[in-house]
């Protein structure tokens, strides 16, 4: 039942807080060092908010052979960011992966759960690039726009980023406890 929980939390907030760790574990009735051991085994489970998109490269033998070094090297100077770093801008973090399972299409990245092959240095900064213009767009098309005194105040809410509390939501931990 533990994997599905932290499965909803990181799907909802896209990490799992530690301080939701003690509340898990009650909630399942396991320790803090169970939970802990689950989240720190599995590479996917983060321990902090990443970026607004998750750059996961691969770094298996397939990738490597095909390029894949040169494209990760590429990757961190054109993101600004290491391996398991989020950039200062809050925009991408990368990731490094051990196999994607798109070896004949090697090197191979996931931006945001999509898969992509061939990925060149330049095919990376047209995929980057076209994340950019699709978040633009995306800003432009949902901001309202009022008038006040002559002057255009553009808003968005959406933008903002809520803080996260370290609450649960109830339905998450009454159906694991459902399933164990």
């Amino acid at each position: 039942a533990l994997l599905p929980v932290l499965h909803g939390i990181q799907n909802a907030l896209g990490y799992v807080p530690p301080d939701a760790v003690p509340l898990i574990a009650t909630g399942l009735n396991l320790s803090r060092a169970e939970v802990h051991g689950v989240i720190t085994f599995y590479h996917d489970f983060r321990n902090h908010a990443p970026g607004r998109h998750v750059v996961k490269i691969c770094r298996a033998e397939a990738c490597q052979s095909m390029g894949g070094r040169d494209s990760e090297a590429h990757a961190r100077q054109r993101l600004n960011a290491d391996f398991h770093e989020t950039s200062a801008d809050g925009r991408y973090t990368l990731e490094p992966v051990y196999c994607l399972g798109n070896c004949a299409c090697a090197p191979s990245a996931m931006i945001d759960g999509k898969l992509h092959g061939r990925v060149t240095p330049q095919r990376f900064d047209q995929l980057i690039d076209a994340l950019e213009t699709h978040d633009l767009r995306a800003f432009v098309g949902v901001l309202p726009f009022f008038h006040i005194y002559g002057m255009v105040v553009i808003m968005n809410l959406a933008l903002l980023r809520r803080a996260t509390s370290v609450t649960l939501p109830f339905e998450i931990l009454q159906a694991a406890s459902q399933m164990a």
